[in-house]
């Protein structure tokens, strides 16, 4: 992630370009979510996420080697059909194998938390050695130089994370394969498949509507998705712009989003006991959006300042930007999985990753076409507060499995 935006002005793409990117792959994300979420509810998870590996594979080597406008953004919409295989499978096949284990009530924030956690941590890990590793390989001999010779430009220094992250891609689908245990289910044929999808993509559809609290997870997704877009359109040229060159950029932006990540799992270690001091996970979440909307509204200010006081105070905001919503996410997707059953879990889970792609393309959109300063990051700092304020008011009702919509006729998992 450190090194993508900046490979893409490397290759002479315009920032309303790079954004228009993006826009590709959430929009195609978008498209897929539900189909995707019902094809893993249908055909099991395991076959879903071994997919969504391999279409990450050809979408990360795409982006690393292209050097024209239609290769990135094919290759950024295979990522983003990536990304909707992905989206929920994992998540699902874990609530299911505590729910079989445990029962119905089994406890699941904590286990959501430390999941997250560990995302986190890794997400921190990545990210630090790909926003680092353009930059060794320019010292020295650098070997940066040399690969760009060799291959007419066609792998730079910023393209090698890329390649690098294609080949962890073929170590997760082999993983997916061998590591991850199918529960027993009955096989599903192509009729199976035909009529089960187009049933759980309905139910998916109508989840949001059926239910307040499933209403308030979606539209908080929302929320961060237009934070994430804010921070990952603008922050790597903020840094680019700091240090003077794109390579040292991308150190110093992989130095922060690695410190944003470790603040995530920090705030979704502490995920549990924040909704217990808190009295609710509703009221857990209400803080976390807050605390990340007045993170986005510090680097909104300090946005036309360089001086010392104003970066520590960036800095800072953008930590509670990714504490708030390491805290918010395990209650919210507590809150979502005792409304819904096994049968439509990745359908729900889908549901709001869809919300998330959808606001992030958006948000992306406008974020491109707006003059420099305050005004891009007050954007998404406005819509962490409307997420915030959903959760003012508590819900009435009593979480259940039962507020699930009828349950389509499909292969049950």
């Amino acid at each position: 992630m450190a090194p993508h935006v900046l490979l893409l002005r490397e290759r002479g793409m315009s920032l309303a370009a790079v954004a228009g990117f993006v826009a590709a792959h959430s929009l195609t994300a978008a498209a897929l979510e539900l189909p995707t979420g019902g094809l893993s509810d249908v055909l099991g998870r395991r076959t879903v996420l071994a997919a969504a590996g391999l279409l990450n594979l050809i979408a990360l080597t795409l982006q690393a080697l292209g050097t024209t406008a239609w290769v990135l953004a094919l290759g950024m919409s295979l990522m983003g059909a990536g990304r909707a295989l992905s989206s929920g499978p994992a998540e699902a096949w874990y609530v299911d194998t505590v729910q079989a284990h445990s029962g119905p009530d089994a406890e699941l924030r904590t286990g959501l938390a430390r999941g997250s956690s560990a995302t986190s941590a890794a997400l921190a890990t990545g990210t630090l050695l790909g926003g680092a590793l353009p930059w060794l390989l320019g010292l020295g001999p650098d070997v940066g130089a040399w690969l760009s010779e060799a291959t007419s430009g066609l792998v730079l220094p910023l393209s090698v994370p890329l390649l690098l992250g294609a080949g962890v891609e073929i170590a997760f689908v082999l993983y997916v394969l061998t590591a991850l245990r199918k529960p027993p289910r009955p096989s599903a044929s192509l009729r199976d498949v035909f009529r089960g999808v187009p049933a759980t993509v309905a139910d998916g559809l109508r989840l949001g509507g059926r239910d307040t609290v499933v209403r308030r997870v979606l539209l908080s997704a929302g929320a961060a998705g237009s934070a994430f877009a804010t921070i990952e359109l603008l922050t790597p040229g903020r840094a680019a712009a700091l240090t003077g060159a794109s390579e040292s950029g991308a150190v110093l932006f992989a130095s922060l989003a690695c410190a944003g990540f470790i603040c995530s799992g920090i705030g979704s270690h502490f995920a549990p006991l924040t909704a217990r001091l808190a009295g609710s996970g509703e009221r857990a979440v209400l803080l976390g959006l807050g605390v990340s909307a007045s993170g986005l509204l510090l680097l909104g200010i300090t946005a036309g300042f360089e001086s010392g006081a104003s970066m520590a105070l960036a800095a800072t905001g953008y930590g509670l930007v990714y504490v708030g919503l390491g805290v918010a996410s395990p209650s919210e997707n507590d809150l979502l999985h005792r409304r819904v059953t096994g049968s439509g879990r990745a359908t729900a889970l889908s549901v709001q990753s869809l919300a998330l792609q959808l606001a992030c393309a958006l948000t992306g959109l406008i974020v491109g076409i707006l003059p420099p300063g305050p005004l891009p990051w007050l954007v998404g700092s406005a819509a962490l507060l409307g997420g915030a304020c959903l959760w003012i008011r508590r819900s009435d009702r009593t979480p259940t499995a039962a507020a699930t919509p009828a349950q389509p006729q499909k292969v049950a998992p």
